[in-house]
């Protein structure tokens, strides 16, 4: 299990907030910045977290560093996958509410050139899967399907919280290909809401 905190996993309360930021969450999960690498997958987490903002999340430009460093040194073939809390995609009907990571374009961008094929985030409590040629027209001989996948969550909608779903992600890869499928709590079970597959490399 590979865990990255969000922005309700640090303390609320000041002076704790700045003061002890990861301190808990050390002690339940270890490193805020967890890496895990296989012969067929390498993950990269990171905290996108900031004690000084409760909903905007960043990346500061040593940690984007490190992830770039860590996807580089990924055994070859394995799928490069970075997890973060905060959603660089995100449904349209939230994106007002709730932001993006702050400089995402410039995130990506790093990401994407040190070969990440899947960015896994949540934070807006609904799905969405996009990849980055879709919404990016990339003219200049730059090559590569970057999947960006926002995970619904699986706690469970606040009262009164319209537009909130429960749900999971499922990614399964082989060397050609990349398919995230998404299901939803329907009431009584988890249903199947959307399946795509996308070209690795």
């Amino acid at each position: 299990m590979l865990v990255v905190p969000g922005n309700h996993d640090v303390p609320y309360t000041f002076p704790s907030r700045f003061t002890r930021t990861y301190a808990e969450w050390q002690r339940v999960f270890g490193t805020p910045d967890p890496v895990y690498s296989s012969e067929s997958l390498h993950v990269v987490g990171a905290s996108s977290v900031r004690p000084w903002r409760q909903q905007s999340g960043a990346l500061s430009g040593a940690k984007l560093a490190r992830i770039e460093t860590s996807l580089r040194g990924a055994p070859a073939g394995a799928l490069r996958v970075v997890a973060l809390h905060h959603h660089l995609a995100a449904p349209p009907w939230r994106a007002a509410r709730k932001r993006p990571l702050k400089d995402r374009d410039r995130v990506l961008e790093h990401l994407a050139g040190a070969g990440a094929e899947l960015v896994a985030a949540g934070h807006v409590h609904q799905g969405a899967v996009a990849e980055r040629r879709e919404f990016e027209a990339l003219e200049d001989g730059r090559a590569g399907c970057v999947v960006l996948a926002t995970v619904p969550g699986l706690g469970r909608p606040r009262p009164r919280r319209r537009g909130e779903a429960r749900g999971v992600n499922v990614y399964e890869a082989d060397a050609g290909s990349l398919t995230v499928t998404t299901f939803a709590w329907d009431g009584s079970a988890f249903a199947e809401t959307g399946r795509r597959t996308f070209p690795r490399g």
